[in-house]
């Protein structure tokens, strides 16, 4: 993302993570205040404006956490639906050439699951290591991504090792990537 801005591309990224960690270093290592959180104190999300949900960071990087609700109560995956929704209609994807949006691995809700399902994806990496549940986690992924791959026109881009440097990595990722063609 950081390259593609530095290209002068115009890049959003959207946290779909309920610890609200994905936009952290972007913005200097400080957390930013959710979507949910600002809806809950505000009384919805209707009661939001752009500017309140969405930070800019370095490098112009315009960045997004969906949230989620609080441990016990709640889907996360909803809170990503909220989130997306309330971006389209407050126009935060206009001017922008690419969008990002993290979400977790190890879920299979649903609700992490937008993006690719209503068509904001096109082309989906994801970042794995060697380690047995991140590749789990990918294989997750990849299997949501093919199930919406006919129908949405999305496509599995490839994987990037984010190394751990575990015995075998590159081996183990070379094989999964090839299994998953």
């Amino acid at each position: 993302m950081a390259a593609m801005a530095e290209m002068g591309r115009r890049v959003m990224i959207v946290g779909c993570d309920p610890k609200a960690d994905s936009t952290r270093l972007i913005l200097h290592s400080k957390a930013q205040t959710s979507v949910i959180q600002l809806a809950a104190e505000k009384g919805s999300v209707e009661d939001l404006e752009l500017d309140e949900v969405l930070v800019e960071g370095q490098w112009g990087i315009k960045c997004v956490e969906s949230g989620g609700p609080e441990p016990g109560v709640g889907c996360a995956g909803r809170g990503v639906i909220t989130s997306i929704t309330y971006l389209e209609e407050a126009g935060a994807y206009e001017n922008l050439d690419f969008v990002t949006y993290d979400v977790l691995g190890d879920v299979v809700c649903g609700g992490f699951a937008m993006p690719i399902r209503q068509g904001k994806a096109q082309e989906i990496y994801i970042v794995t290591s060697g380690e047995m549940m991140a590749m789990y986690a990918a294989n997750n992924i990849a299997r949501g991504v093919l199930k919406y791959a006919h129908s949405g026109g999305v496509r599995l881009g490839g994987l990037i090792c984010n190394s751990r440097n575990t015995d075998r990595e590159d081996e183990l990722i070379m094989e999964l990537a090839r299994r998953l063609n």
